[in-house]
């Protein structure tokens, strides 16, 4: 599977979501800003940027 440098997740805000980010980090990508969170009527939805460093940074 391609790694691609700029990847935004999404999804509910809740243990899962944690761990799908801290995945990302042991595979290299780094936290892109702060994260965001919205209510979609629901559940609170969080959204998290990350990215590949380029060595170019």
């Amino acid at each position: 599977m391609e790694r691609l440098r700029y990847r935004l997740i999404t999804g509910p805000d809740d243990a899962e979501f944690c761990r799908r980010i801290s995945a990302l980090l042991e595979e290299g990508y780094v936290l892109h800003g702060p994260p965001t969170l919205t209510w979609d009527g629901k559940t609170v939805v969080a959204g998290q940027a990350v990215v590949l460093p380029t060595g170019q940074d």
